[in-house]
Parts: structure tokens; sequence; C-alpha cells
């Protein structure tokens, strides 16, 4: 059963970094667009980051533009999101999510897999 899952939240303050893993484990990931996704309380779901399968192409949201790196590693099965210069608004639950689409996509129904969540609280 294919399976993401989070790690590395965590609770900091307002400039400072923290690096989130997501592990893929039960199928293969090498060939699907992975995503990183955020939804704090009371918010929608909204699209942070993007890969696609090689790496070549990825894509962030305006809001992390210049802070925030995603980042893969398909040997290992594992997908980073590297967050700089963290701010009060970033504090959410991230997800990590997998589309079969090859175009590291931003919208959250081109993911077909989920993971459980990782808490990010960013104090002022």
């Amino acid at each position: 059963q294919a399976r993401l899952v989070e790690s590395g939240g965590g609770l900091v303050q307002a400039g400072a970094s923290l690096r989130l893993s997501c592990a893929a484990s039960g199928r293969t990931f090498s060939s699907w667009s992975m995503g990183w996704f955020r939804q704090a309380p009371g918010k929608e779901r909204e699209f942070v980051a993007a890969i696609s399968w090689s790496g070549t192409t990825t894509d962030y949201a305006d809001s992390v533009k210049g802070r925030f790196t995603i980042s893969r590693v398909n040997a290992k099965s594992t997908v980073y999101l590297q967050m700089n210069s963290l701010e009060p608004e970033d504090t959410a639950s991230y997800y990590c999510a997998a589309s079969s689409s090859a175009r590291a996509p931003s919208s959250q129904y081109l993911y077909e897999y989920w993971g459980q969540g990782a808490q990010v609280t960013v104090s002022s």
C-alpha cells in the first residue's frame, strides 16, 4: 500500500528555518510529481510547492518564493521542503502529496496520494 510520511515539523521563532521530509513507500514514486500543500486553521488547503519526477521543473506559491525550496532524492524515495525566513503566516499543517502528472501541478485535485501532515508553528 502506497504511503507518504512527513517529518521535520516543529515550533520555531520567526526568521528561523525548518526542513520537512516526505518518505514514500509501498510503490515507486520516482516517476511521479511531488508536491507540498498546507492548511492553516479555518482556511482552505493551499499549494506551496511542487517538483517534477526528474527534479528539473519546480513551482512555488508566490507567498513562499525565495524562501522555500523543494527538492527530491529519488534513490531515497524522499522529497524535501527547505523553509527559510519563516513567518507566523507560515503556521499550518504541511502535507506531502504525489501526482501521476509529469508537470509538477499546483492543483490539489491532480494529486492521488497524500500524507498525514506535519505541523509547523512559527511564533512572532
